[in-house]
């Protein structure tokens, strides 16, 4: 039995709430509004789930210290925009070893942040709070059918693998199936942008369009936002999974998604203010629109959709014309390069012209290669088609790096090869031959760890893509070497 609490009791809280204490839990509740928690207390209901009742076993709060304090998971159910001041709340009461869940969908704007974020940022103000233990638990899940048990999946997304698997042990139920996934940040930006693309949705019913546009929409919405995220560093495999695709479809075509009602009214003629007031709950897509818009520029990126929504609800352009304004665009190829191309081209040929497969290149030693390294190599294989990885050798490592190697150069080079993710193995005999590399091997996108932060920005004057990963916590090579030494 894990011991929980609910900050928020909106209706995703409260089918949360439900859930926990229908697997057995110790599940306690808390509101900001004491009217919301003695409406729950005296009727066991929730005025947006309609007749879903409420368990006896979910106990309520109105003082968020008892909320927090002996907890062992706390769950941030709060809007978006009610997230940064909930978690300097939260500050004061929390511990170290609590794990808290967000499941708030959004991006701050002009910090651009992600709701983990910005409670990490918060906490630290108080205490040291290690960002491995936020997860975010997002999927295509609406509140009214996980209230009453009607079966669903969400994605436990945490950087540090073992609080994501807690959380999925802890949220799993016959109802409900959970998987993990350590792209945080691919997880959260699928959760706040998809909601921006069922306004699209939306819009494109209340105009009449039919079951053709939605699937058109939700494809092409789901590219936009893997190119965005790809760009910020996040994996491919994400956009495409159940926090990715599985969110878009559901938000965009079920009759519970908020956003996809208020797009409906947008779409029939009603202004946005009215049509905020008639869905009458929060609407995270308009929330999120000046976070994705500041993105779409800070990474150059051209989001489409996703841009048509923002001039209509920030500018009034009236929904038709920002339609006609989409099918007037310069007419493109879907895929960034041929399969039959790809599968043809012989990849052990680094020199030979295939401009468009997408290649990245990454720097390192890689001794005693750990999940780390696993982690590392994974998400840069997922920027591109094909990864090259130019691996010290012996004398560099030595000399040039200090760091002699357990391992040698063909035995490192070996357990690499042998890895699916990477296709070709180069050296790395100098600090100065990445420009060089780069030329030879057709590269587009150099990914390294954080810790080289702006050290190659140089790069990306000769057009090369620089991506700095944060690294895997709680694992380094260094520290290995030490915890044997000792």
């Amino acid at each position: 039995m894990v011991k929980l609490s609910i900050i928020g009791t909106g209706t995703w809280g409260i089918a949360l709430a439900n859930m926990l204490c229908m697997t057995g839990h110790d599940v306690m509740a808390w509101s900001a509004l004491p009217d919301e928690i003695d409406y729950i207390q005296k009727y066991r209901k929730h005025p947006k789930l309609g007749d879903t009742k409420i368990l006896e076993g979910i106990s309520l709060t109105k003082e968020l210290k008892e909320a927090v304090e002996g907890r062992d998971v706390i769950v941030f159910a709060v809007p978006s925009n009610f997230v940064r001041s909930t978690a300097a709340r939260v500050a004061e009461f929390i511990q170290p070893d609590q794990i808290i869940v967000d499941v708030a969908k959004g991006i701050e704007p002009h910090t651009l942040f992600t709701m983990s974020e910005i409670i990490e940022e918060e906490i630290n103000k108080v205490k040291p709070f290690d960002y491995g233990q936020i997860v975010a638990l997002s999927g295509p899940t609406h509140a009214e059918e996980v209230s009453i048990g009607k079966p669903s999946t969400i994605v436990s997304a945490c950087v540090n693998e073992k609080n994501a698997k807690t959380v999925q042990e802890a949220f799993m139920a016959p109802f409900m199936r959970v998987y993990t996934n350590s792209d945080i940040k691919g997880v959260e930006l699928s959760a706040a942008l998809k909601n921006i693309v069922a306004l699209a949705a939306g819009i494109c019913h209340g105009l009449g369009f039919g079951d053709n546009a939605t699937a058109a929409l939700i494809t092409r919405g789901v590219a936009e936002v893997s190119t965005l995220g790809i760009s910020m560093g996040c994996s491919t495999h994400t956009f495409y999974g159940l926090a990715g695709m599985g969110d878009m479809i559901v938000t965009c075509t079920s009759q519970h998604s908020r956003n996809n009602r208020c797009g409906t009214y947008i779409g029939q003629g009603y202004p946005v203010k009215e049509a905020i007031e008639k869905v009458g709950m929060v609407v995270e897509g308009i929330n999120a629109l000046d976070a994705a818009y500041e993105l779409s520029v800070k990474y150059n990126v051209e989001l489409p959709i996703i841009r048509s929504v923002y001039d209509v609800v920030k500018f009034g352009l009236s929904p038709k014309d920002a339609v006609k304004k989409i099918y007037a665009r310069e007419s493109k190829e879907e895929l960034p390069f041929s399969v039959l191309e790809a599968m043809h081209e012989n990849l052990n040929e680094p020199k030979k012209s295939m401009p468009k497969i997408k290649r990245v290149i990454t720097y390192g030693t890689f001794d005693l290669l750990h999940y780390g390294h696993i982690n590392l190599l994974r998400r840069a294989k997922a920027m591109g088609d094909y990864l090259v990885v130019a691996l010290s050798t012996d004398e560099f490592a030595t000399l040039e790096k200090g760091k002699p190697c357990y391992f040698n150069y063909e035995e490192r080079k070996m357990l690499l090869e042998s890895m699916r993710y990477v296709d070709l193995v180069i050296p790395e005999e100098n600090w100065d031959q990445k420009s060089k590399d780069c030329q030879l091997y057709q590269i587009d996108t150099l990914v390294m760890g954080e810790d080289w932060k702006g050290k190659f920005d140089d790069l990306k004057e000769e057009g090369i893509n620089v991506i700095y990963l944060p690294r895997t916590p709680e694992i380094s090579t260094s520290q290995i070497k030490e915890d044997l030494h000792n």
